[in-house]
């Protein structure tokens, strides 16, 4: 290996007592591939098989976790007592080559379509609807529903313990339920879940506190539980640096093991707030502390990214999305000495040898500028 990148490989031990191989975890992405009835299908059991021998944890694409939660076509779900044995599949084929199994939880709120959830129920914080065409008009939830919501995050917990994962991530970014509740411009609410800043982080810490007890109870001490944020959003009423860093000063006092930011590129300066001479992440890894390791994302394609990364921000883990699709053995071809074997472009002919499941494939390759493709298909 490449003395460079031996930061990489170094080993992290998490507040809860669990370790991690190494640096590299396998960001979770949408597949599209689960069974219209949200089970686990063959298909994304090989996808997620393929991928796992070389990063040290994979986070999987989001589960919803009420039935009122399923954001989109083909995502499985962890609703009820029956989808954990196609979760333990799930879980123990990716635990097979020694990464570590993490389930992402999610509730889609406003951003479900309605074909999707019984009786076209959309709901969120608030009415307001996405701006986009066609988008429904969500219904605010009442107080009992968003109690019910919670507990649903904590038996969607339960079940991944039973399944056999090693841990959940709460998944309070990219515009879903518990971001609606905490921006400003998704929450109108004046009860006790909205109005205030504080008021607006009511849900989302409700939420981490029914996960940690149900954690408690249920699961062994090294049982992880990550939480991932977008710090900023893009309308003029969102939230800003400033909410993120409340909000991340009130997951410190909590059990959390990480801290997983949402970007498109780790060298993003914030748009908000007085300090724009540097990174977000790196001013979250900063706002975080030592003691609550930050996964960094975003635009990491080869090693040198991924050390520039973790040096010019200070996060303790580096997760690879796209790159890790186009190429499965990325960790291993660092590790061996062979980075300059790493593909960084798909050929049209690249699917079944790189086991992706034919929605996701379609996704990628019907999608312009969303993936580097070489047109040849001898390429």
């Amino acid at each position: 290996m490449n003395s460079s990148y031996q930061p990489l490989f170094q080993p992290i031990r998490l507040r809860r007592g669990a370790e991690l191989k190494n640096r590299i975890i396998m960001a979770p992405m949408t597949h599209f591939s689960s069974h219209p009835d949200g089970t686990v299908s063959d298909d994304e059991i090989r996808y997620y098989e393929r991928r796992t021998g070389g990063v040290s944890m994979v986070i999987t694409a989001c589960v919803f976790v009420s039935p009122s939660g399923k954001g989109f076509p083909g995502e499985f779900g962890a609703e009820r007592d029956e989808r954990i044995e196609g979760l333990s599949r799930l879980a123990s084929a990716i635990k097979r080559q020694g990464a570590k199994a993490v389930l992402q939880i999610f509730h889609g709120g406003r951003a479900c379509a309605p074909d999707l959830v019984p009786n076209r129920d959309v709901v969120s914080a608030s009415d307001v609807a996405e701006e986009k065409e066609g988008a429904p008009t969500p219904r605010p939830l009442t107080e009992p529903e968003i109690v019910q919501i919670v507990r649903d995050f904590g038996e969607a917990t339960r079940r991944a313990i039973e399944a056999g994962f090693d841990g959940v991530e709460l998944h309070g970014a990219n515009g879903y339920l518990i971001q609606q509740f905490y921006s400003p411009y998704t929450n109108k609410r004046n009860d006790r879940f909205g109005g205030s800043r504080e008021n607006r982080l009511t849900f989302p810490l409700m939420i981490v506190d029914e996960v940690t007890r149900v954690v408690k109870e249920h699961a062994k001490n090294e049982f992880l539980i990550g939480y991932r944020f977008s710090p900023e959003e893009a309308h003029e009423q969102g939230l800003k640096m400033e909410d993120t860093n409340v909000l991340i000063d009130a997951l410190k006092s909590k059990a959390l093991d990480y801290l997983h930011v949402s970007a498109t590129d780790y060298r993003t300066p914030p748009k908000s707030g007085s300090d724009q001479s540097t990174s977000r992440i790196a001013l979250i890894v900063k706002r975080a502390g030592n003691d609550l390791p930050v996964i960094g994302v975003g635009s990491i394609k080869t090693p040198d990214d991924a050390i520039d990364a973790q040096s010019s921000t200070g996060c303790a883990l580096i997760a690879l999305g796209r790159e890790i699709i186009i190429e499965p053995d990325w960790v291993q071809k660092v590790e061996r000495g062979d980075e300059h074997a790493i593909a960084t472009e798909l050929s049209l002919s690249d699917q079944e040898r790189l086991v992706v499941p034919t929605p996701l494939w379609n996704a990628i390759t019907h999608t312009p500028g969303w993936f580097p493709i070489a047109m040849s298909s001898n390429a």
